[in-house]
């Protein structure tokens, strides 16, 4: 009677790890792809996306099972598990890096230059239809508050050039920075101040935000004011203030190259 070799032990878990894995990175990039094409309503194909980061945890479970078990009675499918992991770790690198900074900025989706009197977004029938139908509400005193706290470098560009020139260095930055301008008004008129309403979207996901600038004549040239307001979420993970100050020094940096 032959003896039949002693076999390791397997662990499955190790196997389920790299298949959750691979499962998780295939709903995340389906959904990224579905929120960058604008294919898709944001909010489900991230409620898709969502699932992926709950998959990706799901595979570092079974790893951890796969691992314990390798450890201690020395059974195969650790190679697995480790790859899992691997797959794992870069579904969630940027949900954990969005997570941790989040957890330092405050919980609003509303930035502007002025605090005081914040620039109002145009109610024209164009901006409307380019924003679906919505209109930012003011920031309220304690959102005001919390912007003050964490974004003291936000503040309003002021340049010692003509408004009109002002205004053009503001339409010009916005179309470099890639924004849908909706509207553009010239300084002048019965207001006085000139206006740029558009759209911009987030860099990864490309998730859209509304914008207005303010361009303000001053004896000594023109004031600039900027507003960013995100369209969905309750943090904005500090895109608005990321946006306003790449754009004021897209206008800085033009009005240098003038002189």
């Amino acid at each position: 009677m032959r003896r039949q070799p002693i076999q390791d032990p397997v662990t499955r878990a190790g196997g389920y790890a790299r298949s959750i894995a691979l499962f998780a990175a295939l709903v995340s990039i389906f959904a990224v792809v579905m929120v960058r094409s604008q294919r898709a309503e944001p909010g489900p194909a991230l409620a898709v996306l969502g699932s992926g980061v709950v998959l990706a945890g799901l595979a570092l479970v079974f790893a951890g099972f796969a691992f314990v078990r390798g450890w201690r009675e020395g059974a195969r499918g650790v190679g697995a598990a480790i790859l899992g992991v691997f797959i794992a770790a870069l579904v969630l690198a940027y949900p954990a890096y969005a997570a941790l900074r989040g957890l330092r900025l405050p919980a609003i989706t509303d930035v502007s230059t002025d605090l005081d009197q914040p620039p109002a977004f145009s109610r024209s029938r164009a901006a409307f239809a380019a924003r679906d139908g919505r209109y930012p509400p003011d920031p309220g005193p304690q959102a005001r508050e919390a912007q003050r706290a964490a974004y003291t470098q936000i503040a309003p560009l002021t340049l010692d050039v003509e408004p009109d020139e002002a205004f053009e260095l503001a339409r010009k930055a916005a179309v470099n920075r890639k924004w849908q301008i909706v509207e553009a008004i010239r300084p002048g008129g019965r207001v006085g101040n000139g206006r740029i309403e558009a759209i911009a979207h987030s860099r990864v996901l490309n998730l859209p935000a509304d914008i207005t600038v303010r361009v303000r004549p001053r004896a000594d040239g023109a004031r600039i004011d900027v507003r960013s307001a995100s369209r969905l979420g309750a943090r904005d993970l500090g895109d608005n203030a990321d946006r306003i100050r790449r754009y004021l020094d897209e206008v800085a940096n033009l009005a240098i190259a003038l002189k």
